[in-house]
């Protein structure tokens, strides 16, 4: 038997780096943004402190020359922007902490499902390939490529999590009824999964791109940045509506799944019965979806701003944060459905 405390703590210590990883993804797309990447130009030092300096009278009078004998570029001391990059690798370095605390907590599975413990150690070594990862990217003056291999990285890491800390909890999944939901809704959710993959892979290139847009104008006039966007950026905005429709079938069949689960005779709206489904089997598909529908809206409203609004600094990582989010809502829903009484995968 598993001590359901240790089992509680192991749930909480894994939503929680779950919430913590999407955040590092949040500061990594403002750092891009901000162009702040080089804000410190070596690693794990910053500027060869561990702390970084506030001025640049703290810096030898030749440290231009110094990093760039190194390779570096564009070492030019700015505080907003070493502070930025500084504050990026303290994020990093908490989120480690917190899967290693993940993974010591999922050894009371060991016995029970030793799967949950090796996922948890993978993500535990993935976790510190990503840091090395990290460092390469400093050392390749934020290569593009090295760039997106960091980001694809920390989305595979998401997934493990959520995979690891749903396995953990099967037996409760294990009552969602998903009876109603046909094989044709679990087709269709993983078109929409591969769909949302695509799109990021799209969103990449066009971050590459955008990166090359943003050095030439030194990250100012971001009004003439669209003038220079390739055609790889018209693709991945038509796209969006393709992944927006696609997801809303999806939400509408849960609704109705949810709704036609509604005790007879109960005459008010789906979202105001408690449970939202007969016997709540269905209420956390249902919220899962409204979850989702939201994440692509707001995705798709920053991915507007980009390009209509001239490109504003905010926008760029929310709209990195949304892509994220929602494949892992996407995941959620599919590991759901796994685990569910009424199996459609």
């Amino acid at each position: 038997m598993i001590d359901t405390q240790a089992a509680a703590r192991f749930r909480r210590l894994g939503a929680l780096t779950i919430f913590a990883v999407y955040f590092v993804i949040l500061v990594g797309g403002i750092v891009r943004a901000s162009g702040a990447g080089m804000g410190c130009p070596d690693w794990p030092t910053c500027f060869g402190r561990w702390v970084p300096p506030t001025s640049e009278a703290q810096l030898p009078a030749n440290y231009h020359e110094i990093y760039a004998a190194r390779g570096y570029e564009n070492t030019v001391f700015n505080p907003v922007k070493t502070w930025t990059e500084y504050a990026n690798r303290l994020v990093g370095v908490t989120i480690g902490m917190l899967i290693f605390l993940t993974a010591w907590a999922s050894r009371i599975y060991l016995k029970t499902d030793k799967a949950i413990f090796y996922l948890s150690v993978t993500v535990f070594l993935l976790a510190g390939f990503q840091g090395w990862l990290g460092s390469a990217v400093v050392a390749s003056n934020l290569k593009p490529l090295m760039i997106t291999a960091h980001m694809l990285l920390a989305l595979f890491i998401v997934a493990l999590l959520i995979y690891a800390i749903a396995r953990s909890q099967k037996t409760l999944l294990a009552a969602i009824d998903g009876s109603r939901l046909t094989p044709r809704f679990a087709l269709v959710l993983k078109v929409a999964m591969g769909l949302t993959l695509l799109q990021i892979a799209m969103g990449t290139q066009v971050r590459e791109a955008v990166d090359f847009i943003a050095h030439e104008h030194s990250y100012i006039d971001r009004q003439y940045w669209r003038e220079s966007f390739p055609v790889i950026f018209y693709v991945h905005r038509s796209f969006s509506s393709l992944i927006l429709f696609t997801n809303l079938w999806l939400g509408w069949k849960i609704y109705q799944a949810a709704k036609d689960s509604i005790i007879p005779h109960v005459n008010v709206p789906v979202w105001r019965v408690p449970g939202l489904c007969l016997a709540g089997k269905c209420s956390l598909l249902l919220r899962m979806a409204c979850v989702l529908i939201m994440l692509i809206v707001t995705a798709i409203l920053a991915g507007v701003s980009l390009d209509r609004l001239g490109f504003p600094a905010i926008a760029q990582p929310v709209h990195l944060l949304m892509a994220n989010l929602i494949f892992g809502a996407q995941f959620f829903i599919y590991i759901c459905l796994r685990y569910s009484s009424g199996k459609t995968v």
